[in-house]
């Protein structure tokens, strides 16, 4: 008699070809011999545990160890992905599996395949996302110190922050979800931020996502992380993604501090128990236009985001169809307008005074400012209408 991961790995190959397939079990591979037919063999077993038609698909990303064909003898279909990257081998296995419920965890048997049927029940409950938990359940050497206290505590809250996702461990690995939540992700990213990726996404297109306390098992072979470049590239992307952040709120706290600092000027209100002078209007007029610069860009990148990465921004769907290029114009020209008047009259006064000692340096310095600030709105304007225009052509 055939043994149970015979049976379910027979039944999985030579399944009629209008059979459904309940649930996918998705392993990326690179260099995992030793662990990776271990981790598929508890999932062929939980498969027969759950009498549920499953199949269990290992990306392998140029194993040279000779996982693939590990792999394939404990029962698993071995599609390969010749991209490097975290990310690229899980977007080749997602698109490679046919199975409703999709579950996906690393090949060093860091967490245990055996307990998909919990990931499973929790789908069925009605949630389009399941995320495991580790950080009450790592066992002894599992995980670094820096990873465990430091690096992953800090990455969570974090993406927390920027997106609102509430859960306690973004970066475990073990995860399942709904094959109709996985085409609203519109996952990408090829690397080790896929994990971020996937978390943000989610939040962002809403799913209804429920976390699982799990354990965190010491991995069988060499670590592939790099605890600083990897880490890096997390906050990198979470930056990335997250426009207000990254440019509007550090721009518009600099515009406000520099606005600030000239109006202080141009009163000559005693702020600290003295009176400000040129040098503070030239500091308050760089620091405007800094943050001036930050917040277009800001802008501008949620407009890409919106057109060409299909990304949903709350702010850019409020005001989307009610400014248009005209009102940047008008508004730029007008504040660049004011600005060339001031700094017209202030120049002919000096001219007229025979090119002496130049009176309203302060003054001066405020208009030409207005100036940049106008320039400044009028080619923002542009340029987000040429994003908004070939991002609608594409959509």
């Amino acid at each position: 008699m055939n043994s149970p991961t015979e049976l379910t790995s027979t039944a999985v190959a030579e399944r009629p070809p209008t059979e459904s397939i309940d649930v996918s079990v998705v392993i990326p591979c690179l260099n995992e011999a030793e662990g990776v037919g271990i981790c598929v063999e508890k999932a062929i077993k939980a498969f027969e545990k759950m009498g549920v038609v499953g199949e269990v698909v290992v990306s392998d990303n140029g194993s040279t160890d000779g996982s693939p064909e590990i792999a394939e003898a404990a029962g698993a279909r071995v599609v390969h992905e010749s991209r490097p990257g975290y990310g690229s081998a899980y977007l080749a296995g997602f698109a490679a599996a046919k199975g409703n419920y999709i579950v996906m965890g690393d090949a060093d048997d860091t967490y245990d395949f055996s307990k998909i049927d919990e990931f499973v029940a929790l789908l069925d409950e009605g949630n389009e996302m399941v995320i495991g938990n580790r950080m009450g359940n790592i066992q002894p050497g599992a995980m670094p110190w820096l990873h465990q206290y430091v690096g992953n505590p800090i990455l969570t809250r974090v993406l927390n922050i920027f997106f609102r996702s509430g859960v306690k461990d973004a970066h475990c690995g073990m995860r399942a979800f709904r094959r109709d939540a996985l085409d609203r992700l519109k996952l990408r990213t090829p690397g080790m931020e896929f994990a971020s990726e996937m978390v943000l996404r989610s939040s962002k297109a809403g799913l209804k996502v429920a976390e699982i306390d799990i354990d965190y098992h010491p991995r069988i072979g060499d670590s592939k992380l790099n605890t600083f470049s990897d880490g890096w590239r997390h906050l990198r992307f979470l930056l990335i993604h997250s426009p207000t952040h990254l440019f509007l709120a550090p721009g518009i706290i600099l515009a406000a501090l520099g606005a600030l600092m000239m109006l202080v000027v141009l009163t000559g209100f005693d702020l600290f128990g003295r009176s400000w002078d040129l040098h503070a209007m030239t500091a308050g007029a760089f620091t405007t236009i800094i943050g001036s610069q930050i917040i277009s860009l800001g802008l501008s990148a949620k407009a890409y985001g919106v057109y060409h990465l299909n990304e949903e921004d709350e702010l850019h769907e409020r005001f989307e169809g009610r400014i248009r290029l005209e009102h940047g114009l008008l508004a730029g020209f007008f504040v660049a307008l004011i600005g060339a008047i001031i700094t017209t009259v202030i120049v002919v006064s000096w001219i007229q005074h025979d090119l002496g000692s130049l009176n309203d340096q302060s003054l001066l310095v405020f208009s030409m400012t207005l100036v940049v600030l106008g320039m400044q709105v009028i080619f923002t304007s542009f340029f987000m209408s040429i994003v908004g225009m070939h991002g609608r052509d594409s959509r």
